[in-house]
């Protein structure tokens, strides 16, 4: 009972952080200092609320500490500017929201911006956002305390950025809930393989953000490619948490709603004019998602749709696909080739993903000797215990 408040507690202060953070961040204007308080705040309810019980309205409770706390960051913090009404009137009170666009600040490099709004808005820790950057932790860490200082000194408030500052920082901000969503998706570390509240809330924030920006082919294409994506979550997990790949899911635990608002998302991102990189993903789960059967799914169009994104981005997740794509349809072989110049790619190294994929080609290749290998590799690489367990047996499969 005791673990089961605790873990409701985490969630729940976990959940609560950027919102109150964003509500401070928003009349401040200090980022570091209203960090502090919010951590302040966060870990006296962690330690108060097990033992004398969750509170009814556990917002207002955080609320009212943090206004406990504001005339400290305010004493400490004299140059602050109050927003004025304008400004709160005209953004989306969504707190969360508002802190997505002010941590992607004008002073910050898009890097530094991104792995500090993983931080103060995603809850991730600096190893997980390691992971999505794909860079060992000290880089990340150090990333995220320049950013602080960065704007500490910059002399641009760390406020609420207008009409055309919030177009500027529009690719910046997708792109965090891009990789909100990711972790959420298929975990860096742990033992389940999925963390709902992550990607929930990457959606539920889209969604907010397409509520604004009916018409933006790139916001759209994002929350297709979320809801194609996710539409799969039951699917992805037998009963004791196990990983189960794509061409092995039961496809009657795909849910259909989301799918059919995703197809219909993409198809209106698609018309929306100049077509980006969410728009093209959007378009392969679509693929994915319609075929009644693994054995049905339409590879020519993926590969096609691969190829184009390829022009557009360097992501080596995007390269490590598109091989997969290529050996679906012109044999192993050729996807192996693909495979190749990505040995060089130091954003792979560290990671066990261009083994894993390395080790499938080498199987439908029929060299069982070298895929066992890298198969075992990349169960040592990865901090994924459901990712660890199936790679782990796809190997021991093999030897038998």
């Amino acid at each position: 009972m005791t673990s089961e408040l605790d873990h409701r507690v985490e969630r729940l202060v976990r959940d609560l952080a950027p919102h109150v953070l964003g509500a401070m961040v928003r009349r401040y204007r200090d980022f570091a200092s209203s960090e502090d308080a919010v951590q302040e705040a966060l870990i006296a309810a962690a330690a108060q609320w097990p033992r004398a019980g969750i509170p009814e309205n556990p917002r207002g409770r955080s609320e009212t500490a943090r206004r406990t706390r504001e005339a400290a960051v305010a004493a400490t913090t004299p140059y602050v500017i109050t927003p004025s009404s304008d400004d709160v009137e005209e953004m989306d009170p969504d707190d969360t929201l508002v802190l997505l666009f002010m941590c992607c600040h004008p002073a910050l490099t898009p890097a530094s911006a991104i792995a500090l709004t993983l931080r103060a808005v995603g809850g991730l820790t600096t190893p997980e956002i390691a992971k999505s950057f794909l860079v060992p932790d000290a880089t990340i860490g150090q990333r995220i305390s320049r950013a602080k200082q960065t704007i500490k000194t910059s002399g641009v408030a760390f406020g609420l950025p207008d009409a055309g500052e919030r177009a500027e920082r529009l690719e910046s901000v997708l792109h965090v809930l891009y990789l909100v969503f990711n972790e959420g998706y298929t975990a860096s570390s742990g033992d389940v393989l999925h963390r709902t509240d992550l990607s929930t809330e990457a959606i539920r924030l889209v969604r907010e953000m397409h509520k604004l920006l009916p018409h933006h082919g790139d916001v759209a294409g994002l929350l297709a490619l979320m809801l194609l994506t996710d539409a799969r979550r039951d699917a992805r997990t037998g009963p004791h948490g196990e990983l189960i790949p794509l061409d092995e899911q039961d496809r009657t635990r795909w849910d259909q709603q989301a799918i059919a608002e995703g197809v219909s998302l993409t198809s209106a991102a698609l018309a929306m004019g100049a077509v980006g990189e969410y728009q093209l993903q959007s378009a392969i789960a679509a693929v994915h998602d319609e075929s009644p059967r693994a054995e049905d799914t339409d590879w020519p169009q993926i590969l096609a749709l691969y190829e184009m994104l390829m022009r557009m981005t360097d992501s080596p997740v995007v390269a490590l696909n598109h091989a997969i794509a290529t050996a679906m349809v012109h044999g192993p072989v050729a996807g192996l080739a693909l495979l190749d110049p990505l040995q060089e790619d130091d954003r792979l190294r560290a990671g066990h993903r261009l083994d894993a994929v390395s080790a499938h080609l080498l199987e439908r290749a029929g060299d069982r000797d070298a895929a066992v290998e890298l198969y075992r590799r990349a169960a040592l690489r990865t901090a994924s215990i459901p990712e660890r367990d199936y790679l782990t047996m796809k190997a021991e499969r093999l030897v038998i």
